[in-house]
């Protein structure tokens, strides 16, 4: 057959070749559909069970992760890879539920912090357990390559902190 007569069609797609890597884009496209459906899945069950959204979660967590269970919220939107206003809103709904109370740096008075409260300390370890086994039942469809797809998504995230 003359190369001039070859259907599109006729043409393997490489990504179904067996050990061929993966396009950019449904490597992408994958990356988009795990994180957005753990996450609602993760979300809805931490909403049902304990009252609280997994953002509120994450930023519970990273608070109580912080040097006197006390952190600015520029290391909680940093953390949670939200933006000020994000963060200062998912805060501002943690201190209404009194599981945060807001107290201005000692050092310097233009800095918020935001430090746990009893009851948010309480919600954190409560829901812990509802969070982290979700997430590794979900995670255990890696299987033995956990370890392999853990390290590339660091050295992914790496790159895309750095600005080139």
């Amino acid at each position: 057959m003359h190369p001039d007569n070859v259907l599109a069609s006729d043409v393997p797609d490489v990504a179904d070749l067996p050990g061929a890597a993966p396009r950019p884009e449904e490597t992408w496209l994958r990356i988009v559909q795990v994180h957005d459906r753990i996450t609602r899945r993760v979300d809805s069950a931490l909403h049902r069970q304990h009252g609280i959204s997994l953002t509120g979660f994450e930023a519970l967590r990273r608070i109580a992760e912080a040097p006197g269970e006390r952190a600015s919220m520029g290391e909680v939107a940093e953390a949670l890879g939200l933006s000020r206003a994000g963060v200062t809103s998912t805060v501002t709904r943690l201190v209404a539920e009194g599981l945060v109370v807001r107290e201005r740096a000692a050092d310097d008075r233009r800095l918020l912090h935001a430090r746990l409260t009893d009851a948010g300390r309480a919600t954190l370890r409560a829901a812990s357990p509802t969070h982290d086994d979700l997430v590794a039942h979900l995670l255990t469809r890696l299987g033995d390559d956990a370890a392999v797809v853990t390290d590339a998504l660091a050295r992914v995230s790496a790159a895309a902190r750095s600005r080139r």
